[in-house]
């Protein structure tokens, strides 16, 4: 069996990435669970064993095979060079080692052929970043595309929940939302403005979340993932008031006209599912728990009477945990190779 350390495993993300281990080759593997001071005796369950949340020792990390650190960023910085010098496959989830030289963003999911993969990790490679799920999702709808024609330009609005931003947001979005309805004044401290019922490009100058960050985050990987076989990206990032699932308004300038019926082929593939009718529009709600990302297509109006077209509109929707954590397991079983045996050696 192989052994496998959640570091951060209370947060959103870790407890989505322990199901996605256990619904996956990996189910076997010995789960050890670790987070920070104010999470540590928690109880949780891995299978149908009920086990306790553990502090990280200095022996912690001995012959873990892989380590995914899916807390906070400073738990991981504190926390991930252990882990390293114990002989454990890195997998950061957090954001904290994205300019940490020689670390690979890596999205299995895209065509290992396609430079779009990102580049293979060795056994030099000190530390393995699962893409942004934003930017897999970009990746893999444009990827798609332009397997029915060039791509010149893709323009996007992201639109993010709370819960990219942890239990913390989400909980101030939630309280937000009963004060306003109740005339009462809102907790500010995660967003510094006011989130229920808006939509917001900028949040307060104390704003715990970083739009900002996110952007350029999502743009770091997208442009790693694409490695200029993809179409440049002009995005901008907005909180919606919304808990779960991303949604992407995407629109696309093909380098020449093409019939539709060759876009909607396109889009068909792994990991996509076009929806094909407007009254099952994808959603945040939509895409909740599940692993593709949604996609509906329309031509620009101009183009609307033509067969073919050259110009058109995207609207995606995707579950961002799901998303993150089956792309971070994904890269767990392709780092296998760098594993024969099931053991640190």
């Amino acid at each position: 069996m192989y052994k496998i350390a959640i570091a951060g495993a209370s947060s959103l993300l870790g407890r989505e990435l322990k199901e996605a281990l256990l619904e996956s080759p990996l189910a076997a593997a010995e789960i050890l669970l670790f987070d920070e001071d104010e999470a540590l005796g928690q109880l949780d369950q891995v299978g149908d064993e009920i086990t306790f949340l553990h502090a990280i020792a200095p022996d912690s990390f001995e012959r873990v095979d892989f380590t995914f650190f899916c807390g906070s960023a400073d738990l991981t910085r504190k926390h991930w060079r252990d882990a390293l010098r114990a002989g454990s496959t890195v997998l950061d989830l957090s954001g904290a080692l994205d300019q940490e030289p020689g670390v690979l963003v890596r999205a299995p999911w895209l065509d290992a052929s396609s430079a779009a993969a990102g580049a293979n990790a060795d056994l030099f490679t000190p530390a393995v970043l699962p893409a942004h799920p934003a930017a897999l999702a970009l990746a893999l709808v444009l990827d798609h595309l332009q397997q029915a024609a060039p791509v010149r330009a893709a323009f996007v609005t992201l639109l993010q929940p709370a819960s990219e931003a942890g239990r913390a947001a989400m909980d101030e979005l939630h309280q937000q939302t009963v004060n306003l309805l109740s005339f009462q004044n809102l907790p500010r401290e995660q967003f510094d403005a006011q989130v229920a019922f808006n939509i917001a490009s900028g949040l307060g100058e104390a704003a715990k979340v970083s739009l900002a960050a996110v952007e350029a985050r999502v743009r770091l990987h997208y442009a790693a993932l694409a490695q200029n076989r993809l179409p440049a990206l002009a995005l901008q990032v907005v909180q919606a008031p919304v808990f779960h699932g991303y949604t992407f308004s995407i629109a696309v300038d093909l380098e020449r006209p093409v019939e539709i019926s060759a876009l909607e082929d396109a889009l068909g593939g792994d990991h996509i599912d076009l929806v094909l009718e407007d009254t099952d529009s994808p959603s945040n709600l939509a895409a909740t728990g599940q692993d593709d990302v949604l996609v509906r297509l329309r031509p620009e109006r101009g183009e609307r009477n033509s067969s073919q077209v050259s110009r058109l509109w995207l609207w995606a929707a995707s579950d961002n945990l799901r998303m993150n954590a089956q792309n971070a397991v994904a890269c767990a079983l392709d780092l296998r190779r760098l594993r024969p045996v099931p053991t640190v050696q």
